[in-house]
């Protein structure tokens, strides 16, 4: 591959998928329309791009010792000394000093939020990641981070509801993923991830169970909380709820039939009965808070 293929493919385009929940803000905040704070949040969503992407950088930094063991992770060009360490590290400088810089430009706060990400998943990529439980509570505290830097960049204040909803279904999707590893890796799970050494499936199970019930219901007391009927002035977002059960449901079909679920990036854009139900969730979502339906 050549240098930039290398560099791109080093920084996951294919996990950028998770970003888009900077626009959640903007929609839930009635502003889809709005062109400035349309512009202002897809550009927070490319900054976040490049901030996520720094930060794969210096995971496979870290890693590649370590990856260069393992039979896919070894493909990757720092692991396969296709993009030597010392060229990926000045790479990781530059493009995290220019993400820094673009983000302070666009909002003072929305920068404080991509240092943050970039300190908490520094500290991750180091050791938070082999301790058990706080690793899937800190993929999901990015999450949250994503959702408020919307609402930042757009000057709203995003629903505390919709915060804890962001973290449960995170929170979901990380615990369900750590399954799929156990399962897949089984015969050698520390080869993968050294923290799998202190889940089990059961365990795991349970805490899948509690967290994909936490979030139906934490959506649920959302679309009828006052304010939130205040806000859209209908109480017609319960008629959204249906499509979060069948996803989370979809999803633990998937996991517990298909063998799936170490992937969850791919699962939203290629199972077309996940995809399927986002899109018409989110079509009928516009039309309750814009259209009144």
């Amino acid at each position: 591959m050549t240098f930039l293929a290398n560099l791109l493919t080093s920084m996951r385009p294919k996990q950028w998928t998770k970003n888009g929940i900077v626009f959640g803000a903007l929609i839930f905040s009635q502003n889809l329309f709005d062109l400035a704070k349309l512009i202002a949040v897809c550009e927070a969503f490319l900054l976040f791009c490049l901030t996520s992407g720094t930060v794969y950088l210096l995971n496979d930094i870290i890693d590649r010792d370590k990856d260069r063991q393992h039979p896919q992770k070894r493909l990757r060009p720092i692991p396969s000394g296709q993009l030597s360490v010392k060229t990926a590290f000045m790479l990781l400088i530059v493009l995290g000093v220019v993400g820094q810089l673009l983000a302070f430009w666009l909002h003072p706060l929305f920068f404080g939020i991509t240092f943050a990400y970039m300190l908490i998943n520094a500290a991750y990529s180091l050791f938070l990641k082999h301790v058990v439980i706080i690793d899937v509570l800190v993929i999901s505290l990015g999450f949250v981070l994503r959702a408020i830097a919307g609402g930042i960049v757009i000057n709203t204040e995003i629903s505390a509801w919709l915060l804890v909803c962001t973290f449960l279904l995170a929170l979901f999707l990380a615990l369900s993923k750590r399954r799929n590893e156990l399962v897949v890796f089984v015969d050698s799970p520390e080869q993968h991830r050294r923290v799998l050494m202190d889940y089990s499936i059961e365990l795991l199970d349970h805490l899948i169970t509690i967290v994909a019930a936490a979030t139906i219901m934490a959506y649920s007391l959302y679309t009828f909380d006052d304010r939130t009927v205040q806000t859209f002035e209908t109480t017609h977002l319960s008629v959204t709820i249906p499509f979060v059960v069948y996803g989370i449901f979809r999803y633990l079909y998937l996991i517990h039939k298909k063998g799936l679920g170490g992937r969850p990036e791919l699962i939203l854009l290629t199972d077309k009965g996940i995809l399927t139900n986002v899109l018409i969730w989110l079509m009928t979502s516009i039309g309750v808070i814009y259209f009144k339906l």
